[in-house]
């Protein structure tokens, strides 16, 4: 792909604004742990849930929606839609209880609530985990997105890739480093508006294109079944386009997901990123507010351009749907059964895509559909906008890379380091280490990218390797009888789950057994009647330690025994129901507007008004009052 010289001027100031953030917030950086990790704890609500919302957009996201799009149409994203309820549990459950408990990281919550030695290795176990293990699997997956457009954008070899990522990941460490959280969230700003920008008008130009012809054109050329909001649970549609879910499947998203599985931007009770944002809130009203603004804005605005992008990229690189149809393509289905790859595949219908470039766009997206949304980027942008765009996927890019390194230094400086130290360190030895963390995480990062071939097998073997653990993670702040055991049980039992699943039940149950989500649903029983008999069975927590975290978090729930105010849960409840409500029918609003589908629209426009009359009336009792 040739870019002109508009698109690198484009790309080059980019990075000249990233690196002058990161210069401008060195001085707040300066200040100690609180200032490199928390921007002092004065960040306004609205850049802390914009730096939220930015986040959760890497490079990969926008190819994944339209993956999912191509394999399952619009209701394939229920496979993430399903977080939103565990998201709006978080902002009205957790949300001012992160900002109140006054802590660093999330980690440091094991030290106000929990004593003992086993307190102590798992706040250490989970610095490692979480901050350097998982943190680098995050990394790694965003990397390989990364990769996937370098080299079909640009035509870099796969052996060469490496070195422009390497140089990426050099870029967001350096401003990381530099400017600290601050940096990391004003970065976020700029970086997230860019990125709405180019994937909006790349939404635009590919569907009102004379070869998709608007939405009008979409619904001519695809079943119905891709506009569906909710997934088929019985068979395929009237082309036999496979566009179904399991039933096993469809409950485990709308049902158990949400609250029992561990995953990263979508922690039960907040965690990761998100607490780290809140935590950095000037005050808990602003913690509550920029998580309410990640949820609407991460479930409900963002994700509409890509699905749109999705939907035409079917229409026109979908062998079946295409303009052009190919009967080579029938020769390709037999070798891909037979494991010819795609690189494979290329050099035997080398001189048919030599005379008609169409047929290797149908190629490409028969093997991976995620292809379709950069084949989008490469046939419709024109100059200018090419390089508007590819700074919007490099924007999502670093904006979860920068956060992934300064949140995982966070990890291994604040609670591996520090508490494991006899003496205590000078603020300037606190910066000196979070900036060589943040490097040497860089450094980690870019090799366990090397060893990783798959995007989606990263994504399932974390949702997997956290199945269960979800729910200690919300009631350890509303059941005193939670303890560091629960939390070391519930982390450790998922890995002796999934490997009976897989190796064991999976082999013998068959094929119907992993469609249905039999494994991940045996993984969350598994760990949840382990971590319940490991807490009973387990010393509880001291009552000193407890009251201590009263006084401090003021948490409501079962607390009788610490605390005479009361602690009826029922406004919250009703709060989050709202919100529940408020953010699904938000969703689907957009969505039946989009597609002209007015009946449904209004429908959705009453369950909108309807859970914002409840989150509005929690907000003037609770919070103005």
């Amino acid at each position: 792909m040739v870019l002109s010289w508009i698109d690198w001027a484009i790309m080059a100031f980019f990075i000249l604004a990233s690196v002058a953030i990161g210069f401008y917030a060195k001085n707040k950086a300066n200040e100690g742990l609180q200032g490199f990790f928390l921007g002092g704890r004065n960040l306004p609500w609205y850049l802390a849930g914009i730096s939220m919302v930015a986040t959760t957009f890497a490079a990969d996201t926008p190819l994944a929606v339209s993956e999912l799009v191509a394999n399952h149409g619009i209701s394939g994203n229920w496979l993430w839609w399903s977080f939103l309820a565990g998201g709006m549990l978080t902002t009205f459950f957790f949300a001012r209880l992160w900002r109140r408990a006054n802590i660093v990281t999330e980690l440091e919550f094991i030290a106000i609530r929990y004593d003992g030695s086993a307190a102590h290795w798992l706040r250490n176990i989970k610095a490692v985990y979480l901050g350097i293990f998982m943190n680098s699997m995050v990394i790694g997956w965003v990397n390989l997105a990364l990769n996937t457009l370098l080299i079909q954008f640009f035509g870099i070899p796969a052996n060469q890739v490496w070195y422009f990522t390497a140089g990426a990941m050099l870029l967001a460490a350096a401003y990381s480093a530099v400017g600290g959280l601050l940096g990391v969230a004003l970065a976020d700003t700029l970086q997230f508006c860019i990125a709405m920008i180019g994937t909006l008008a790349l939404s635009f130009l590919v569907v009102s294109s004379e070869e998709v012809g608007g939405i009008t054109g979409l619904k001519e050329t695809l079943p119905s079944s891709y506009f569906d909001f909710f997934p088929s649970l019985t068979s395929s549609d009237e082309l036999g386009t496979t566009l179904t879910l399991s039933i096993g499947a469809f409950f485990s998203f709308a049902f158990v997901q949400w609250w029992a599985s561990w995953y990263p931007g979508a922690e039960p009770g907040g965690g990761g990123y998100i607490a780290q944002r809140m935590m950095s809130a000037k005050d808990e009203q602003g913690a509550l507010k920029a998580t309410l603004m990640f949820q609407l804005a991460h479930y409900c605005l963002r994700p509409w351009p890509w699905i749109l992008v999705g939907l035409a990229a079917v229409a026109l690189y979908q062998p079946e749907f295409a303009t052009t149809q190919f009967p080579q393509l029938e020769q390709v289905e037999v070798w891909k059964v037979s494991g010819v790859s795609l690189e494979e595949a290329r050099i035997r219908l080398s001189d048919q895509i030599e005379e008609t470039p169409e047929l290797n766009k149908q190629l490409s997206f028969y093997y991976s559909p995620r292809t379709g949304y950069i084949q989008t980027m490469i046939d419709f942008l024109p100059t200018g906008l090419k390089g508007l765009l590819l700074v919007a996927f490099f924007s999502a890019y670093l904006s979860t890379i920068s956060t992934q390194l300064n949140m995982g230094a966070s990890f291994v400086v604040n609670d591996l380091i520090l508490p494991n130290r006899g003496t205590q360190p000078s603020k300037q030895q606190v910066v000196y280490w979070s900036r060589v963390t943040t490097i040497l995480l860089m450094i980690v990062g870019l090799a366990i990218t090397t060893q990783l071939n798959s995007i989606s097998g990263v994504w399932e073997f974390i949702m997997e390797a956290g199945a269960g653990l979800g729910m200690v993670l919300i009631l350890r702040w509303y059941w005193w009888r939670i303890n560091a055991w629960s939390e070391i049980s519930a982390l450790l039992a998922p890995f002796i789950g999934y490997s009976i699943s897989h190796f064991v039940l999976a082999p013998s149950l068959g094929e119907a057994f992993i469609s249905q989500k039999g494994t991940f649903l045996f993984t969350v029983v598994f760990t949840s009647i382990t971590w319940v008999i490991v807490t009973l069975l387990t010393p509880a927590v001291s009552d000193v330690k407890l009251q201590s975290f009263v006084n401090r978090v003021q948490p409501m729930g079962a607390w009788k025994r610490f605390t005479q105010s009361g602690n009826s849960l029922t406004p919250l409840f009703m709060a989050w129901g709202g919100g529940v409500l408020l953010g699904y029918g938000a969703l689907i609003l957009i969505g039946k507007v989009i597609l002209q589908e007015w009946g449904d629209a209004l429908f959705a426009l009453i369950s909108c008004l309807v859970g914002f009359y409840f989150v509005r009336k929690w907000f003037k009792s609770e919070i103005e009052n």
